[in-house]
């Protein structure tokens, strides 16, 4: 099932063309990882699929009503901060606020519960999440995302400030939702994370998306050292393709 459809999606900010003909698809089961330079659109093209920020073009969710929208997908922006001292299950709680129950029905509380078991966070659970170190809030963010229980989840940079057992953790979970009938699209900087955990990779710069497909296609030298200007050195391992900008 078709999750996510942008056509010749534009964003202009500040009078500077950021994308420009961004066509993308993402289809239930994937795991679709958007790569690319600082100031290459990652964070735009999300926003701009969410309907957050003005655009030019289509996007399938921002056709949708604002509470349709929030049942078909969850958004973990890059910005990330806690405003409120409101314990860590409260916050995962205004995930369910799209359902009908407002949190507290016997759905909410399946979900809530569930998030929580994921992110392994039953310990935290009673505390105030601005006392939670920085990886423990995005933990409960991306618990907050689980518990909105969407089929398609667009998480910007969710591996950014977690350790690297919490990185791994993360990407195996965004595999398994996948592999469970869910959509995923992140935006990710370390190359060998994506190449090992995400279907497909999206290359964006400038402007534009420059390749779209398979990790090991995507991954080419040539367009590497276009978008970024590296040579990347891969070495293969048991585990999965590793990759060293050099």
């Amino acid at each position: 099932m078709m999750l996510l459809a942008l056509a010749n999606l534009a964003v202009t900010r500040r009078n500077r063309p950021v994308l420009r003909g961004i066509d993308l698809t993402l289809q239930e089961g994937e795991v679709v990882g958007l790569i690319g330079p600082n100031g290459a659109g990652k964070s735009t093209l999300m926003e701009a699929a969410l309907d957050l920020i003005p655009f030019s073009g289509a996007s399938s969710l921002a056709s949708m009503t604002a509470r349709d929208r929030a049942r078909a997908a969850a958004f973990l922006p890059q910005s990330r901060e806690i405003a409120w001292p409101v314990s860590v299950e409260d916050l995962i709680a205004l995930g369910r606020i799209p359902w009908p129950g407002g949190g507290r029905s016997d759905a909410d509380r399946d979900a809530i519960e569930a998030a929580i078991a994921r992110m392994g966070l039953a310990p935290f659970r009673k505390r105030t999440a601005l006392r939670l170190s920085g990886g423990e809030q995005n933990r409960v963010l991306v618990a907050r995302a689980l518990a909105q229980d969407t089929p398609l989840l667009i998480a910007d940079e969710p591996i950014a400030g977690l350790d690297p057992a919490q990185q791994l953790a993360c990407l195996r979970l965004f595999r398994d939702l996948a592999s469970g009938g869910r959509g995923i699209l992140t935006s990710i900087h370390d190359l060998g994370l994506a190449a090992r955990f995400c279907s497909r990779l999206v290359l964006l710069a400038e402007g534009r998306i420059l390749a779209d497909g398979p990790p090991d296609r995507v991954l080419d030298d040539a367009l590497l050292n276009r978008a970024f200007g590296i040579t990347a050195r891969r070495i293969e391992t048991p585990d999965g393709p590793a990759i060293l900008p050099v």
